[in-house]
């Protein structure tokens, strides 16, 4: 297990590395490398259903719908009722409704989740090359640093080596009595 995820990390570094050397966005490497997969009617389909069956609109609609049922098996067809008190088709009905959404939205749960994956592994390349971006700013800003230490001293000498030989001329000039 660990020795996967190792080598997964590794993967990843080397695909960063990668989209540094070519100068290239972390996410268009990522997605040359991995195609997204074409969605299939199915999880279309799931998607779908679970984006309805998780909504107000929905849960409004079926009590409303409850409501209607129990009243006209109640009040409208009393002695007539397709469907009386203890409602035994409507719990079938509601019965066979959660027996088949329930399924269809873990599917378009576990659709959710692996996009989550995909999307928290592009932050992680992001976050990945950003940071290696940094370090080399660093570098480079380090180097850069000692470069122009370097030449403030060779002025500096240069600037020594000029007061003192202004100080010899005057000297020359104006010899001191002491």
């Amino acid at each position: 297990m660990i020795l996967s995820e190792e080598i997964h990390l590794k993967h990843l570094d080397e695909l960063v590395a990668e989209s540094i050397r070519e100068e290239k966005l972390v996410t268009k490497k990522l997605a040359e490398v991995e195609i997204e997969q074409s969605i299939t009617i199915g999880e279309l389909i799931s998607d779908k259903i679970a984006e309805v069956g998780g909504s107000w609109t929905f849960i409004i609609c079926f009590v409303i719908f409850l409501i209607i049922w129990i009243l006209i098996n109640i009040l409208v067809l009393a002695n007539r009722a397709f469907d009386p008190y203890p409602f035994i088709l409507l719990n079938l009905i509601l019965s066979c409704i959660a027996a088949l959404q329930a399924p269809v939205i873990m599917m378009s749960q576990n659709r959710q989740d692996e996009k989550d994956r995909r999307r928290s592994r592009g932050d992680y390349l992001v976050n990945l090359k950003a940071e290696t971006e940094i370090r080399s700013l660093n570098q480079k800003i380090d180097l850069l640093l000692k470069e122009e230490m370097r030449s403030l001293f060779e002025i500096q000498r240069a600037q020594m080596g000029i007061l003192s030989s202004i100080e010899k001329r005057l000297e020359e000039k104006y010899p001191t009595n002491v």
